[in-house]
């Protein structure tokens, strides 16, 4: 347990750090270059460092030390609600920002500094979480340490196979978010840490269910089995074709490219009053007919009824 102890002591040591550091940055630099560029590049360190620390416990863990898939599972779990309580609306995802383009909620030089700032963030990551098993604190950091060089691929399936389970696994993901996107964080939260476990728990054999390409850059490219480009189809087209679908799906178009809708019929929230048809020129009006047929002394059709001694005067 002393290993598991020294990785709960990282993951909550990084999100305090990365915390710690969002709220200097977000005090000393103006809200643009925030929003941007720092807020999502401390959310690609937070979630880069923690996803390669509960990656090794889930290689390493199980025969070295003990560690059962409901640990963790539930380690996943709860760090996935530590992240979407402290990460300030970053995503950390290129397919969530490269989604808010095609919902046009975002310009194109703000996504752009958004994808930088995740590539970097998630490759400083990388580089302080290697340092960081170089001091060995626990046994696990030893043998991850001596396995470094010779990492598995987290391809565990064909190509085509692992592209399907990608765009699946970020079909969901992003389907989810566009229908959560207005609920309260107490919903949401959970919510999202519940499908990502659920997908990690039965797409993590085959693709490590990253669905968010610049983590699955950073963390699997540079392994051996496979070359660049079937990484490439797996980790990235694979999410960014489930994203385009989700968008399509939920939205029945992508109101950056065009504003036809191709699913969904548009119709009128406001619904006109049916008039009454016009009177024909001959006809008398109803109103009229009615009022004189109620009067007293005046028949239906409107003509006046003549009494005994007008009758026989007429005659």
């Amino acid at each position: 347990m002393a290993g598991l102890n020294v990785s709960l002591s990282f993951f909550l040591a990084t999100i305090a750090l990365c915390e710690a550091a969002r709220r200097a940055a977000k005090a000393l630099l103006p809200a643009g270059a925030y929003d941007s560029f720092a807020r999502e590049a401390l959310g690609a360190v937070q979630l880069g460092a923690c996803c390669l620390e509960l990656r090794m416990l889930v290689e390493l863990g199980p025969w070295a030390g003990g560690f059962g898939p409901d640990l963790l599972l539930t380690l996943l779990f709860l760090l996935f609600v530590a992240h979407g309580c402290t990460l300030d609306g970053a995503s950390a995802n290129p397919a969530v920002s490269l989604q808010a383009l095609l919902l046009a909620e975002a310009s194109v030089p703000s996504t752009l500094l958004q994808l930088a700032a995740q590539g970097l963030g998630v490759h400083a990551a990388g580089a302080l979480t290697r340092r960081y098993w170089a001091w060995e604190l626990s046994d696990l950091h030893v043998l991850q340490s001596l396995m470094a060089a010779h990492c598995s691929p987290a391809l565990r399936t064909s190509v085509p196979h692992g592209a399907l389970v990608e765009g699946a696994c970020a079909f969901c993901f992003h389907l989810t978010l566009l229908r959560l996107r207005n609920s309260l964080p107490l919903y949401r939260v959970p919510a999202v840490a519940l499908l990502v476990t659920i997908m990690a728990y039965t797409a993590g054999p085959l693709t490590s269910a990253f669905f968010n390409p610049a983590l699955a850059a950073s963390v699997t490219f540079h392994c051996s089995g496979h070359t660049l480009l079937e990484y490439a189809q797996v980790y990235w087209l694979g999410p960014l074709t489930g994203m385009v679908l989700a968008v399509l799906l939920y939205h029945g178009h992508l109101p950056c490219l065009f504003q036809r809708n191709l699913f969904y019929s548009q119709r009128s929230k406001y619904r006109a009053p049916k008039g009454k048809a016009a009177p024909r020129p001959g006809d008398a009006p109803m109103s009229a007919v009615g009022c004189r047929g109620r009067g007293s002394g005046q028949s239906r059709v409107g003509r006046p009824l003549l009494g005994p001694a007008e009758q026989t005067r007429s005659v």
